[in-house]
């Protein structure tokens, strides 16, 4: 009786929030994945039919994501191609489900909320959704990477932005640790150290601003659905700070109809180093059926250390701990609206900093002082959509509190031990309202407006311990040493951002196969700022009024956007786009003074081709060739005492080629190379960049390297009717690059092979992984900043030696 009542249910529920609709009529449907009881309510919903189940266990198959313009018909045929049951029309616009082999055991029956499709079973039709118009990956006029439902597992989750490093080619960072590194797409990178100026990569969690003023928070990967890596600039649609691209994180959606979760957890082992460990929790509970549901995500984890400092007689001082989670409220009040509260907390803390110095020894340093950071996120969002057919209405307000303090060791030769601390403590709130129309295979347009306004306070102290000898050297000019571990308070900013924004786009086709598309952004910044805390010695009242009525000003900016496409050649897509990006000015702090940098922009014309989608046809290629053309561009250098700071370097162009081919040649292998190879050059450098250098010296942008690639393979099989295994390897080659601009920074770094390898098997709930990292515990180096104090020292950052990890996940 109790299975019957469930299947009248769902079937109910399929047809009791229909509209009336033709079986044949071609329909905008839109279908997240998960399991097919879901799916068919919200196919029910979307096209009008009434869906029935022959037997409520098949509720439980998983279903791929279903976007598109198609009729039902189609939409079933993909929901259930590859499993064990089919649709069978009854009457005009009825379909019945019905089971087509042996059902399997109850054990078999559930699967972890996270795992991956079956490897018979290929996805749907790429959407990149990052572009706020549902666009269809062949209608796409632009480099984009796509990593979709069940591409991480939980150690991949774990591993948070270090795991899109390891997965796109184009993709690259600073590796000053977690939670403070910047990230750069292609090449477009001002620095590798961190000051004021604002990322060149734009970071969302669906529709939310993760960062603006400040680094890469790192947020794990812990029960997200879907990654995206749109190469830039994405301007139109993003605004300032996307110059490089923008990262789209979707995490999965509250279920409405079912209670469920899973656990994870696993203990890892570095070679050289402390062990580590990692444990997840993932809770799905509908509140009322189909109205409201909450999905509740909680982490924790430890990287263990590796790095001895051999002055301190201390060993893996470098230790990392985070904790953190995410919680989502959806409420859909009917099938036109979705109400969704997003709520993301994050704290890691950092022992110590993760440089050695290849004239100590491997994984060696010697510092007169720990240097321990911490990172502090906070993130609400308030999201709300309305569908009318075709039209949508989406609007995205929220909140963001970004703390990152850093320490750093300022020790001068003949000196007491010192530490220098940093505090940039960044408030964002952000509102987006924008209109789409999703029409036929990509056609469509989007308007609307947006509104920011990011704060930032950067303030610095200086910390002398012991005593304080008469003759002690001075390390900051002007910034007493009191000794005793007294701090002092050094110069720092506050910069505020004010952005108000109308934007638009449109795609139409003229003639048969293709597609043009216009666009354009129109902001208007206003700016401020003052500084914290100056040292009296140094800045005059008169300094100080005159920089900060300089940042006090308004600023307006349109940044166009055109693509071509066509798709008139089957199964191929060439497209042409050009597109623009910017960065709003502010001030920074200069040899202790404040000084005034001006905003930068990015124009970028590219030309690519696309053949097939990649993991669903045998063969898939994609390439691009792409010039940008970057003016006035702002950099994080160092100042004459050492100190992070920003300026204008001048201007430079960036030529790069990329290509990708993936291979499915039988449906349970996939095979995955991609290559970059960029061409940076500081054009016009100022005068400052030219007193730096020295004839002779290559002035390349710096920290994005000239030359790069991934190779890859994934394995996915089933073994009998009980047991999945997957088997994936990968390695990453990354190519030489330099710190900074100018001789003081121009250390290399980069040049080196990141390689690894996982296993998985599945039984019914339970999952049992084990993954290997840095499989030939090579020793190379990914960033070669240590302390800003000590620019001449032979500092790196080791590659994480070898680390084994073993997990369990258990859904429920």
């Amino acid at each position: 009786m109790g299975r019957r009542t469930d299947l009248l249910i769902v079937t109910a529920l399929a047809t009791a929030t229909a509209t009336p609709a033709l079986a044949a009529d071609r329909q905008d449907i839109s279908i997240a994945p998960g399991r097919l009881g879901d799916a068919v309510i919200a196919l029910g919903r979307q096209t009008g039919a009434s869906i029935g189940m022959s037997d409520q266990s098949l509720a439980g198959i998983r279903t791929p994501e279903i976007r598109g313009r198609m009729t039902t018909q189609d939409a079933l045929r993909r929901m259930l191609k590859g499993s064990d049951a089919k649709a069978q029309r009854v009457g005009d616009n009825g379909w019945r489900i019905l089971r087509t082999a042996r059902a399997p055991s109850p054990a078999t029956a559930p699967a972890p909320i996270t795992a991956a499709p079956a490897p018979d079973q290929p996805p749907a039709e790429i959407i990149v959704t990052a572009s706020k118009r549902d666009t269809p990956l062949p209608r796409y006029a632009g480099m984009v990477e796509t990593l979709g439902s069940g591409a991480f597992t939980t150690g991949e989750a774990a591993g948070g932005t270090a795991t899109l490093l390891s997965r796109v080619a184009s993709l690259s960072s600073t590796h000053a640790g977690a939670g403070r590194n910047k990230l750069f797409i292609r090449a477009i990178a001002d620095s590798g150290v961190a000051g004021p100026t604002q990322a060149t990569t734009g970071q969302y969690l669906g529709d939310m601003r993760l960062n603006y003023a400040a680094p890469d928070p790192d947020l794990k990967l812990y029960d997200v659905g879907r990654v995206e890596v749109l190469e830039g600039p994405q301007g139109t649609l993003y605004g300032a700070g996307s110059l490089g691209g923008i990262i789209r994180v979707m995490p999965n959606a509250p279920n409405l109809a079912e209670f469920g979760g899973q656990m994870s957890a696993g203990l890892s082992a570095t070679q050289h180093g402390d062990p580590g460990g990692d444990l997840s929790a993932t809770l799905n509970l509908p509140i009322v059926s189909e109205k409201l549901a909450l999905r509740v995500v909680g982490y924790g984890m430890q990287d263990g250390g590796y790095i001895d400092d051999v002055n301190r007689g201390k060993d893996d001082v470098n230790r990392t701990r985070t904790y953190g989670g995410r919680a989502a409220l959806r409420f859909v009040p009917d099938e036109n609206w979705t109400i969704d509260l997003t709520g993301v907390y994050q704290h890691i803390d950092g022992d110590d900093a993760q440089y050695a110095s290849r004239s100590v020894g491997r994984l060696e340093r010697a510092s007169a002082v720990a240097q321990p950071y911490y990172s502090d996120y906070l993130l609400g969002n308030l999201r709300i959509e309305r569908q009318w057919d075709t039209l949508r209405f989406v609007s995205s307000t929220g909140y963001v509190r970004n703390i990152l303090t850093e320490s750093y060791d300022a020790t001068q030769p003949g000196g007491a031990p010192a530490l220098f601390r940093q505090r940039n403590k960044v408030d964002i709130f952000s509102t987006e309202n924008r209109l789409v129309r999703d029409l036929d295979n990509g056609l469509g347009w989007i308007l609307g407006a947006s509104y920011l306004q990011s704060t930032s306070n950067l303030n610095r102290s200086l910390t002398s311990f012991g005593t304080v000898a008469p003759m002690q050297p001075e390390i900051l000019p002007g910034v007493p040493l009191y000794g005793l571990g007294r701090a002092a308070p050094a110069t720092g900013v506050r910069n505020m951002v004010k952005e108000a924004t109308l934007f638009g786009e449109a795609s139409f086709e003229p003639i048969r196969g293709l597609i043009g598309t216009i666009g354009g952004r129109l902001t208007n910044s206003r700016l401020s700022g003052e500084a914290l805390d100056p040292v009296a010695a140094l800045s005059s009242s008169v300094d100080l009024a005159r920089a900060e009525a300089q940042a006090d000003r308004s600023e307006t900016i349109f940044l166009p956007s055109a693509s071509l496409l066509t798709d008139a050649i089957a199964d191929i897509t060439l497209y042409a786009r050009f597109q623009q990006g910017f960065r709003p000015g502010g001030l920074a702090v200069d040899d202790q003074r404040v000084r005034r940098f001006q905003n930068d922009r990015a124009s970028t014309f590219e030309i690519g081709a696309r053949k097939g989608v990649p993991g669903r046809d045998m063969f898939a290629a994609s390439a691009n060739v792409a010039y940008t053309d970057w003016r006035n561009i702002q950099a994080d250098v160092t100042d004459r005492i050492g100190l992070p700071t920003t300026a204008n370097i001048g201007d430079g162009r960036i030529y790069t080629v990329e290509g990708r081919i993936v291979l499915r040649p039988i449906p349970a292998l996939t095979l995955d190379g991609s290559v970059i190879y960029n061409d940076s050059r500081l054009t016009q450098p100022t005068d400052f960049v030219r007193a730096l250098s020295y004839d002779g010296r290559s002035l390349s942008l710096p920290n994005v390297a000239n030359l790069g690639g991934r190779l890859a393979f994934d394995y996915r099989a089933t073994l009998g009717n009980a047991m999945r295994f997957t088997l994936s390897g990968s390695a990453r080659y990354v190519g030489k690059s330099r710190l900074g601009v100018g001789p003081i920074l121009g250390q290399t770094q980069g040049d080196y092979v990141d390689t690894s390898l996982s296993a998985a098997l599945t039984r019914g709930p339970v999952q049992y992984s084990l993954s290997i990292t840095n499989l030939l515990d090579s020793n190379g180096n990914r960033f070669s900043l240590g302390t800003p104090f000590d620019l001449r020292t032979d500092y790196y950052t080791p590659l994480r030696p070898r680390t084994v990890r073993i997990g369990v996940d258990f859904a429920f």
